[in-house]
């Protein structure tokens, strides 16, 4: 008899049901559970024993049988084999073009919170000009300013907060700050370009917790990051449209010795469709990664945009009805240059633990060169431009350990991060020359000229606690520091009714704001179903006032000298879901409260009795609504799974009621918020067929005001015009676009129509630049892009 115990070499554990045979096979067997085996009755003699166990080496065993029983002792030796590498990656829950965030998503956690994330890959849309109407469309809630028809800037605003240069969110690309200033002077002038994009992704104002106290929320835009099937990758992009809109598009992609990255070039000129407009924008960037081991991956990346517009200025009212096509200023420029850096460290503790450690930085400027005028007045070619400048550099450190845990057999997450932020702004204003060139120099010394040093210091942390495999809670907080300070100095001039100059000096002064606060909050979600969740979140909010806006000189606009903080929370529930693929769903409820508000009422100035907009704390405003979204996929549903063809709407509605409570002002209280359309809806039809697809879409947006008074009508509804402009209704629109896409092997076809039934129509009313005055929306347009990938 042979018998034996077979054993793992690397670990010295027993291997069970090994299978052991002789050289002839007639005889053979397996190992037990211990691991031992017994082969005979044999005859005595010479045999070759082999061993067989997956994943270890064949091992064979020379045995003289050469008395009654043999006991034998194998070693067997593990088989290596470098595999190919394999990325493994949940999907996002969802359908089409708009899915949403995992639980934790990356060194984020998401669980219980109300998000969306825009896939840009199946958005019918010019992404040439980044247009807000179709990239947002499945975005329940989103007020967007359309005066900005190359799309170089971007102005979005949910529940009731301003669209202005989208700076009531907290913007961010790949994680990090994108704005002017988080704190001074959070507007985004940057916009990364939508064909570079390979998702934008929102989480609503329950991200106070984790990326900054805004109401709004997070606005995060990722950029592509190279192909997963290939060593490298190239696109060209050529898109031509209407009022001579060209713009290429370059990309190159790579995957190759742990170096994985893309970059990107675009050069976009074109005009608007009214006279005095036009633009040129250089946009590039580059984004690399490398695994430097198996836990650790370096992250470098840079952007950089230019860009230079003519504007041409705002109307009246009564100039937008009896013609919209024509231009008051012809002097107007906008400059902007934007670089941006960042790089990250991410480090695998464990396979439960991670530290990522994310350092970015900021070196821009803004020049805003024109009349800033009453727009009812014409522009005078012998009078001075005003120039106002801003100077921008910014640099900080957001660092996040996420580490899971098992309580229960639940998986529990906790998270715990720090954040430290420094900004310094120059802010200056003067008088420039009279012509109608883009030459952003002051013909004397600046008349005002002020620095805003600011500082931030931030802890905060989360941590999903899962009570059973359906419900579970995450709380959280963030302790926050911020110091603001101003240093500078500004004119003031005081004339009578005749103009002439009674008083006129310079003030110099200094102030400083240094608060520390703490905020909290809580997310619930429970798995009513597998393929269903409900949700609820309460999180308190913070946003410190801008003191970069506090000494602009416009006759249109000034500002109250005392303006303090605003503070609030955010309270939402809903039932989301997405079934089969076939059906994605959200519908919610939220209401956001709003203390020490900012907002802009209309007032007289004494002296000249021309109207200005004033800026101070109006009120506390309640903004409360229901948001809804829902996509469905009709022929997968009721014709074929497996079909080629996909036919498919969604309809993204809402319905939103904001009012001023308990104001000191008569004039306030119980006033519609400015921003605020009551009912927003889009709907669209998509049809796909292998590698071609078209798409249409609806949008209706409805009456709403633009300033704390709802000035614009008088008590029994009937419109009053304002003469300049600045303060009033914004009417109802609908607006209808319709897109396409196919692919031919390496080539790609897009083309579409946007406001197919060339409506006349405007979403703002500006109080400087790019106005002041009304803004009027494109008019009916066109493009066409070709692509070809390598």
């Amino acid at each position: 008899m042979i018998e034996g115990r077979v054993y793992s070499e690397m670990d010295n554990e027993a291997l069970p049901y090994c299978y052991v045979y002789l050289d002839n096979q007639k005889y053979a067997t397996q190992t037990d559970e211990q691991g031992y085996f017994r082969i005979g009755p044999l005859p005595y003699g010479d045999y070759t024993l082999s061993f067989q166990y997956l994943g270890y080496e064949l091992k064979t065993e020379q045995v003289q049988l050469s008395q009654p029983k043999i006991m034998l002792s194998i070693r067997m030796t593990n088989k290596a084999q470098q595999l190919d590498p394999v990325n493994v990656e949940a999907e996002k829950d969802g359908l089409g073009a708009l899915q949403r965030m995992r639980a934790i998503e990356g060194v984020f956690i998401c669980e219980g919170k109300k998000n969306e994330v825009i896939q840009l890959s199946a958005i019918h849309a010019n992404k040439a000009v980044n247009p807000g109407r179709q990239i947002y469309s499945r975005i329940p809630g989103l007020n967007i300013w359309e005066s900005d028809g190359s799309g170089i800037q971007l102005g979005i605003g949910g529940r009731g907060l301003s669209p202005n240069r989208t700076s009531n969110f907290n913007t961010r690309q790949n994680g990090y700050d994108i704005s002017a200033d988080a704190l001074g002077y959070p507007e985004s002038y940057y916009t990364p370009p939508a064909e570079a994009l390979k998702e934008i992704q929102l989480i609503r104002g329950a991200a106070s917790l984790q990326f900054g106290t805004q109401f709004g929320g997070l606005l995060n835009f990722m950029i592509k990051d190279g192909p997963e099937d290939k060593e490298l990758e190239a696109i060209a992009r050529h898109t031509v449209g209407s009022f001579n809109l060209h713009s290429s598009f370059l990309s190159l992609g790579w995957n190759k010795k742990g170096w994985k990255g893309y970059s990107y070039f675009q050069r976009k000129t074109g005009e608007e469709w009214r006279p005095n407009s036009r633009f040129r924008l250089y946009s590039g960037g580059i984004h690399s990664t490398k695994e430097i081991s198996k836990k650790a991956v370096w992250i470098v990346e840079y952007t950089k945009q230019y860009y230079l517009a003519k504007q041409p200025g705002g109307l009246t009212d009564r100039e937008f009805i009896e013609d919209p096509y024509r231009s008051n200023r012809a002097r107007n420029w906008f400059e902007v240059d934007w670089n941006l850096a960042a790089t990250s460290l991410q480090y695998d503790l464990s396979s439960l633990s991670t530290l990522k450690t994310q350092f970015f930085g900021l070196l821009a400027h803004r020049h805003a060169l024109g009349i800033l005028g009453n727009i009812s007045r014409p522009d005078n070619p012998n009078e001075q431009r005003d120039l106002i400048s801003g100077k921008f550099k910014n640099w900080g450190n957001e660092t996040r350990f996420l580490h899971r845990y098992m309580v229960r057999d639940k998986i529990w997450a906790l998270l715990l991060g720090a954040r430290y932020y420094q900004g310094y702004n120059l802010s200056s204003q003067g008088d420039a020359d009279t012509t109608a060139a883009a030459n952003f120099v002051y013909v004397d010394e600046e008349n005002s000229r002020y620095e805003f040093p600011s500082r931030n210091m931030a802890l905060f942390g989360e941590n999903i606690f899962r009570i059973n495999n359906r419900f579970s809670i995450t709380p959280g907080a963030r302790l926050e520091y911020i110091h603001t300070r101003a240093e500078g100095r500004y004119p003031e001039e005081i004339t009578d009714l005749a103009g002439n100059v009674v008083f006129d000096t310079t003030f110099f002064e200094t102030r400083q704001n240094e608060r520390s606060f703490l905020i909290g909050g809580i997310g619930l979600k429970y798995k009513w179903h597998p393929e269903m969740d409900v949700y609820a979140n309460f999180s308190q909010n913070y946003r410190s006032i801008n003191f970069t806006d506090m000494q602009i000189q416009n006759s249109n606009f000034r500002i109250d000298p005392e303006l303090k903080d605003e503070t609030g929370f955010n309270v939402d529930a809903g039932l989301r879901g997405s079934i089969s693929r076939k059906l994605n769903y959200d519908i919610s409820g939220f209401v956001l409260s709003y203390d020490n508000r900012i907002g802009e009422i209309d007032r007289v100035d004494e002296n000249t009795l021309i109207p200005y907009r004033y800026r101070t704390n109006v009120a506390r405003a309640i903004i409360k609504g229901i948001e809804t979204i829902v996509e469905f996929d009709w022929w997968r549903t009721f014709i074929a799974d497996s079909s080629h063809f996909s036919l498919s709407t969604f309809i993204n509605g809402s319905y939103i009621d904001g009012r001023y409570v308990d104001s000191d002002k008569p004039a306030i209280e119980g006033k519609k918020v400015e921003s605020v359309p009551p009912l927003n809806v889009k709907a669209g039809l998509n049809f796909s067929y292998k590698n071609f697809s078209i798409s249409y879409q609806y949008s209706y947006v409805s009456e709403h005001f633009s300033d704390a008074t709802n000035a614009g009508k008088d008590i029994h509804g009937n419109m009053i015009y304002i003469p300049n402009a600045i303060v009033g209704v914004i009417p109802a629109y609908h607006i209808m676009d319709v897109g396409m896409k196919l692919t031919i092997k390496r080539f790609q076809l897009e083309a579409g129509i946007n406001n197919i039934g060339n409506k006349v129509y405007f979403t703002r009313r500006a109080t400087g630049y790019p106005g002041p005055g009304i803004i009027p929306s494109p008019i009916r347009n066109y493009y066409v892009t070709l692509q070809l990938k390598i």
